[in-house]
């Protein structure tokens, strides 16, 4: 698959230039909006349901049902300055996480230290993943898969913003993925995602850095860059013995170095909303890795989507209900480069359609529906599935 970057910028940029007005950014999720409280104790929270039914001409399938999360937000102002915020996740009704609970102390609106477990600041979707937030009843596929939400991590950092210059940023030393722990965790068949440690009796051999600036100067506009540096965490670095050069070698054979950087857009133009998204991994020691630990992890991951919905009810801002149609084209591959003798799988170069409706009953309750297309680069079709739900955030 080649990401053609340059085509997805320019369509980006073209529906911009039109924007003049500079304003605050209109994008918040649920723990901002408890940071924003003036409570001494605030409580939020959202969920969402799903219907996934799989659609085929000539074989049949069970649909799923499933709570797929709720989550619970606390948030307790101990001072003006000192502040405490955590969600408490309940998935598939049995499994119990949190997602994040961190300490904020604010000297002021340029700088905000923050410690505990905290989202990592990549893209769109692992900030802003409640499901009044996005359309489609699913979240995006890259979103599974290089950056995967929610990804979180134990650590401490800055954040703040410049109001004159409308920027906001965001700088976190953290823990990194779990790469090996007896066994591979990283693969091309799943990306990043069964890498995430969550704060759940986590480890750490190699802190990373994680940061982000976002300009929201235009009226409508949101435009952000992340970047994510480091190393994954191995367990064979514990109580190793650093005159054994076997075991270190073994030990650095077990970990991979990720650069990965994205980009992201989101833009309101009247009724229209349209945003964007760019992902791009550079894995180093990739084919020491894959030779060590048996697996099949690319030595590159990229993926992107753009999307264009459009409000039928209009776009007031006093109008609480919407109505919105919405089409979401992506595409990623997990293997985009290999390293080594492996060669690369089609099933990992994947494209996506997905077109749908949001109805937006009311602020923070919403109902959705849509049509995913799916298809590998090995497959000769695309797979349908009818997807519907219900999210609502408070």
């Amino acid at each position: 698959m080649k990401i053609k970057i340059t085509t997805v910028i320019l369509l980006l940029i073209t529906s911009f230039l039109k924007a003049q007005t500079s304003q605050q950014s209109v994008y918040q999720n649920a723990a901002d909006n408890l940071l924003a409280s003036q409570s001494k104790l605030t409580i939020g929270g959202y969920g969402e349901v799903h219907y996934n039914q799989p659609l085929d001409k000539e074989t049949r399938y069970n649909g799923k049902l499933d709570v797929h999360r709720l989550v619970m937000l606390f948030g307790y102002n101990f001072s003006e300055k000192v502040q405490f915020v955590t969600e408490i996740e309940y998935e598939h009704v049995s499994e119990v996480y949190i997602e994040q609970a961190f300490l904020q102390y604010r000297l002021n609106q340029l700088i905000q230290f923050r410690a505990g477990l905290m989202l990592i600041p990549m893209g769109i979707i692992n900030e802003y993943h409640e499901p009044t937030t996005f359309n489609g009843v699913e979240r995006p596929l890259i979103d599974g898969k290089i950056a995967p939400t929610t990804w979180r991590e134990i650590g401490f950092g800055i954040t703040g913003s410049y109001l004159p210059a409308s920027l906001k940023y965001q700088l976190y030393v953290v823990n990194g993925f779990n790469g090996y722990d007896g066994s591979a965790k990283l693969s091309g068949a799943n990306g990043f995602r069964s890498g995430r440690q969550k704060g759940a009796e986590s480890y750490i051999s190699s802190p990373n850095l994680s940061g982000k600036i976002e300009y929201y100067g235009i009226k409508g506009l949101n435009i952000g860059l992340s970047g994510y540096f480091g190393k994954t965490q191995s367990t064979l670095f514990n109580k190793l013995d650093k005159n054994d050069e076997t075991a270190v070698s073994q030990a650095d054979s077990s970990v991979v170095g990720i650069n990965m950087i994205g980009a992201d857009a989101r833009y309101t133009m009247g009724n229209w909303q349209f945003r964007g998204q760019l992902y791009y991994a550079d894995i180093s020691n990739s084919a020491n890795y894959n030779q060590f630990a048996g697996s099949d992890l690319g030595s590159a991951l990229n993926g992107y989507y753009i999307e264009a919905a459009y409000d039928l009810l209009g776009s007031n801002q006093k109008v609480e209900a919407g109505l919105i149609p919405f089409i979401r084209y992506e595409a990623y591959n997990t293997q985009a480069s290999m390293e080594g003798n492996l060669p690369a799988s089609k099933t990992n170069e994947v494209q996506a359609i997905t077109t749908g409706i949001t109805w937006r009953m009311t602020q923070g309750a919403v109902f959705k529906t849509d049509l995913q297309f799916v298809k590998p680069a090995s497959a000769e079709k695309y797979t349908t599935t009818f997807n519907a739900g219900f999210g609502i955030m408070f």
